[in-house]
């Protein structure tokens, strides 16, 4: 593949590609060879660093969390009332999975998923699931409302400025977007959960011999109480300071540790017994930050090699000369074949609206179904794609080969898939969308 290279602006703070300058003429290729294989995994951790380090300190911070009880005994009221009644089961997943979903659409809940794991696996087990429905909840219901968001400003946002439309515009049809797709992830996930509860032999995962530690009998104290409410007050300041403060990784991760040093001091745990949660929770974690890391080695290898411009410049290509009600759904499937190289949504706004947005214009596609087309394509990708960190994060912590993963989940992204195509149709079709 040639090595290419488009000019590249700063506006507004961001990189951004200028259309019409891809060149390969004084591009000098870079081949990557045997010894560039073996120095990715390195370039990897350097690459991922701060999200190796994001998981490893909240995972680390979280057990201290998870080790003064409190989210155990709170589990357990949820396990009571539950238990051996379907439509109360059935009332938690849905619950569960619309907080998460608003989390993805609001603030762009995506790295936490990492962290909120390490509760719903145990609490799908203890309700008779398994590991998929565990990993579903938080990640597949933050994923399609990360993709069908309307408020989210680490994609719309960014998108929306770089095509020169105001900030968070055309929210109504998104939310409509956004519930569409939340709708069908958990009726999918509802569906299964309730088929292997009465036959668990039809679960995938019934030959792997996963670790299941049951949440253990907790009385709910007044600690624990306190434990809980700052757990829910740190949730509402992660949604605050993601929308109003611009918070990322760094101030995320500082706010998780401060909630494990105050839930240590409510409930009067020693520094020794803090310290020893914090390092086996960052040891349990380990494995997934390796993950991490070497699925940005390929991305290394991508980079390095000089061929991501290569590929945009090929793949944006495919959307031209195609009739409008055509070439907006492959303008969606380009962008998700894009994020198996930029899987951060941030950085495949930055570099793909610049092209897409004077395409749309050109085959009369309004800049915001262009917009949503670059959401679905970056959001709904994230599924299937091995170069998601987060993604291949959360199959290790959960213990699911990425194989049966993709057994698992095809038929709900060709679903997602299929409505994301539906609702891109509409604006397309039969109203105009500004």
């Amino acid at each position: 593949m040639p090595a290419g290279e488009f000019e590249r602006a700063l506006v507004n703070g961001r990189n951004v590609v200028v259309p019409g300058t891809y060149h390969t003429t004084g591009v000098e290729a870079n081949p990557q060879g045997f010894w560039d294989w073996l120095m990715a995994p390195i370039k990897g951790f350097m690459s991922a660093s701060e999200i190796v380090g994001f998981v490893l300190l909240v995972g680390g911070a979280f057990t201290v969390v998870t080790g003064t009880g409190a989210i155990d005994a709170f589990l357990l009221r949820i396990l009571r009332i539950a238990k051996d009644q379907t439509h109360y089961k059935n009332a938690v997943i849905i619950l569960l999975m619309f907080i998460f979903s608003l989390g993805g659409m609001s603030f762009g809940m995506s790295e936490e998923t990492l962290v909120f794991v390490l509760v719903t696996i145990p609490l799908a087990r203890s309700l008779g699931y398994d590991n998929f429905v565990g990993v579903a909840i938080p990640f597949i219901a933050a994923g399609v409302g990360f993709a069908g968001a309307a408020f989210n400003p680490f994609t719309v946002a960014i998108a929306q400025g770089i095509a020169e439309l105001p900030t968070f515009s055309g929210w109504q049809y998104r939310l409509v977007v956004w519930f569409g797709m939340t709708l069908i992830a958990i009726v999918f996930v509802l569906v299964y959960a309730n088929r292997i509860h009465r036959d668990p032999s039809r679960s995938l995962l019934k030959h792997l011999k996963l670790e299941f530690k049951p949440i253990e009998e907790v009385p709910l104290t007044s600690g624990r109480v306190s434990v809980l409410l700052l757990f829910l007050l740190a949730l509402a300041a992660v949604m605050y300071g993601a929308v109003a403060l611009e918070w990322y990784i760094p101030e995320i991760c500082a706010l998780f540790i401060l909630l494990a040093m105050t839930s240590a001091a409510v409930t009067r745990m020693g520094t020794s017994a803090m310290i020893k949660h914090f390092y086996t929770g960052a040891k349990d974690m380990l494995p997934a930050a390796l993950v991490i890391a070497c699925s940005k080695a390929i991305l290394v290898l991508a980079e390095d090699g000089k061929i991501i411009d290569t590929v945009l410049y090929h793949t944006a290509g495919l959307v031209e000369g195609l009739p409008t009600y055509l070439s907006v759904q492959v303008m969606f499937l380009v962008h998700g074949g894009i994020n198996f190289f930029i899987p951060s949504g941030s950085g495949q706004a930055a570099v793909t609206m610049p092209l897409m947005t004077p395409l749309a214009d050109l085959m009369g596609i309004t800049r915001q179904t262009a917009v949503l087309a670059f959401q679905f394509g970056d959001g709904l990708f994230n599924f299937v794609i091995p170069t998601s960190g987060i993604l291949m994060g959360i199959l290790s912590i959960a213990g699911i080969p990425f194989n049966l993963w993709i057994k698992w989940v095809w038929k709900l992204f060709l679903l997602l898939v299929l409505a994301g195509m539906f609702f891109l149709a509409l604006p397309t079709l039969f109203f105009e969308w500004n």
